[in-house]
């Protein structure tokens, strides 16, 4: 079954007329004074998912948004802030994995890293699902929202901040940021009425529902509504939208995202509610204490209060000063069009710069299939951690899923993966070089690495390798950048297969000396990895710094520059050789261990029983 990416949170946008509504300061235009039935003729967006943004009004390409989001020093990046109606799962997890391999790719680039996730946290459903446990909203935002601090941290997830919209100066910055496009003229006020769905929050078409007016995804009848509301009027900024992606084609992320951009805008764009008069669980909106206002319309603003120092007095100005606009947005593609359109047309009406860029990532399945309760095979990233440990849980989804397309976890798959990559080819490579060393020059290197490689062919192979490491990276290639420095541990032991030192070390006088020199050779090579891979696995790097002599201090204070070939002196005492990550058993192979176990227990047993002469 299908686990998404993101985790789809509520989304309900009503859209009206698309005719650009001017002068709307005032509570009602003579039109609206009827009330207007939304009916066919409305156009739904069926998904609110984890909310997180950053737009890019300047990238004009690709690679641009590495140049950061407030000055080039400074690297400013989003997940979504994940909607707490139920405790995390794979697709949140997946988001947050790569967003973190990113911020530590940058922070090896020597920037300003400001890592940003959180939860969303207001909305009818999270009040729902808060009386069905018996609690109250606060009390349940308070549980799922640990959840998910207690998951990023056995994953390692390295964020910076952590809002959640409950935050009173989230709030304050709310308030303002509406109080701001209020005054602009582009929000108004008008009735709606339609279909809605209590567990997807939003409105739906009649066409688009099942018999008896059911929800398509939740199978339950959905409920006629008509409200007071007021809407934001997105249609316009309908032509500054088509320049931003005409002028900025790197602001939406990957290429094909772009293109369903450009699809939704050229087809029109529709003004959207942004209050609800019937939710309780919500910011009050200014000056109208009977109405809340909408989940998009708050949570968005999370990526900019979150700015915020804790010190700091709560204003939209001091949030935007300390570090907006964003460099980089990660969403699932499900919520493409509130990040892609909505929200850099608010940021248009508040006099905001845009973020730098959106990329919005595909969904996981598991053996194929969609995943969901209902079909038992979900995928608990908790039970995953536990189970395999954080650095394959990491490895496995950013090495598998080509970064922006959908991708498919299979355990076997994993299994099969994690000891051949990890276990293998740079767990088994570095403990047998260790062992080398160990045994003939006790664990001390003999000469620095720069001239063990001297005129050396696999140093230049190593070189180029970490160059088109680094551009992967850059490019948010992840896979590309895990198979990259795979190709360094593999290219390690076919060199140490080809020079053999075992058998120089034996032959003594010139050759122990090339044997010598070949084990530093193969060092520096990990050394190299353990700083290339980091943002991809930190706690298997740091194990492997740790064997070549280094400080977990030193391990922390490395950048990009350090893999550049020269690091490892002559004298350096290694760590003795300890296995650095232990082969996984698949089922096969642990039925294949117990039985020979039993086996042999067996036939002690029977030799125990026997009599000292039949013995």
């Amino acid at each position: 079954m299908s686990c998404r990416v993101q985790q789809s949170i509520q989304s309900s946008f009503w859209f009206i007329s698309s005719t650009p509504l001017r002068n709307s300061l005032n509570p009602r235009r003579s039109y609206f004074k009827n009330r207007i039935s939304f009916g066919k003729t409305l156009f739904w967006s069926s998904s609110r998912a984890a909310l997180y943004c950053t737009c890019s009004s300047s990238s004009g390409n690709k690679d641009s948004f590495a140049n950061g989001g407030g000055g080039s020093d400074s690297f400013v990046l989003t997940t979504p802030l994940y909607y707490v109606n139920a405790p995390p799962h794979m697709g949140s997890a997946y988001t947050t994995i790569a967003a973190d391999a990113i911020a530590r790719f940058q922070r090896l680039l020597e920037k300003k890293v400001i890592f940003i996730t959180g939860t969303d946290e207001h909305g009818e459903k999270i009040a729902t699902a808060a009386a069905a446990n018996g609690s109250s909203p606060s009390e349940h935002c308070d549980v799922v929202s640990q959840a998910y601090k207690a998951l990023w941290k056995d994953l390692d997830i390295s964020y910076d901040k952590f809002i959640r919209t409950t935050d009173p100066k989230h709030e304050a910055v709310v308030k303002e940021f509406y109080s701001r496009v209020l005054a602009k003229g582009d929000i108004y006020r008008a009735d709606y009425e339609g279909l809605y769905c209590v567990n997807c929050e939003e409105y739906k078409d009649e066409k688009d529902l099942l018999d008896n007016n059911c929800c398509p995804t939740h199978l339950k009848p959905c409920m006629r509504r008509k409200e007071d509301n007021y809407f934001f009027a997105l249609s316009k900024y309908q032509q500054q939208l088509e320049e931003v992606l005409t002028q900025n084609p790197g602001f939406v992320q990957p290429s094909y995202r772009l293109n369903e951009v450009q699809g939704w805008i050229k087809n029109g764009l529709k003004d959207f509610s942004i209050s609800r008069a019937s939710v309780d669980w919500g910011i009050a909106v200014p000056n109208d204490s009977e109405q809340t206002i909408y989940v998009w319309f708050d949570a968005l603003l999370g990526y900019v209060s979150a700015l915020l120092e804790d010190s700091e007095l709560a204003s939209l100005e001091a949030a935007i000063s300390s570090g907006w606009p964003a460099s980089l947005h990660l969403i699932g593609k499900d919520i493409l069009r509130f990040h892609a359109v909505y929200w850099p047309a608010m940021l248009m009406s508040a006099g905001i710069g845009l973020p730098k860029m959106v990329f919005g990532h595909g969904f996981l399945t598991k053996d194929g299939m969609k995943m969901g309760k209902s079909l038992g095979n979900t995928l608990e990233p908790t039970d995953l951690v536990q189970r395999f440990g954080p650095d394959a849980v990491r490895y496995f989804f950013l090495r598998e899923v080509e970064f922006g397309s959908d991708g498919d976890y299979s355990e076997e798959r994993f299994i099969r993966m994690i000891n051949a990559n990890l276990a293998n080819t740079i767990g088994n490579l570095l403990n047998r070089t260790l062992g080398l060393l160990k045994k003939n020059c006790q664990s001390t290197l003999a000469v620095d690495s720069y001239v063990a490689a001297d005129g050396n062919k696999f140093k230049a192979a190593v070189e180029k390798l970490v160059e088109k490491a680094h551009m992967h990276y850059q490019k948010l290639e992840l896979s590309a950048a895990c198979e990259t420095v795979l190709e360094i541990g593999n290219a390690g032991n076919l060199y140490i297969d080809s020079q053999a030192p075992w058998t120089l070390f034996k032959q003594g006088g010139t050759a122990f000396e090339t044997a010598a020199k070949d084990l530093v050779i193969v060092l520096e090579a990990m050394r190299i990895i353990s700083i290339a891979l980091s943002p991809i696995t930190p706690s298997l790097s740091l194990r492997i710094y740790s064997q070549l002599g280094y400080t977990e201090e030193q391990f922390n204070a490395v950048s990009w520059r350090d893999t550049k070939w020269g690091g490892l002196k002559a004298g350096q005492v290694m760590a003795q050789p300890t296995p650095i990550f232990a082969r996984i058993e698949d089922g096969t192979e642990a039925e294949t261990r117990n039985a020979a176990t039993k086996k042999v227990n067996k036939k002690e047993k029977v030799i125990k029983s026997k009599s000292p002469v039949e013995a």
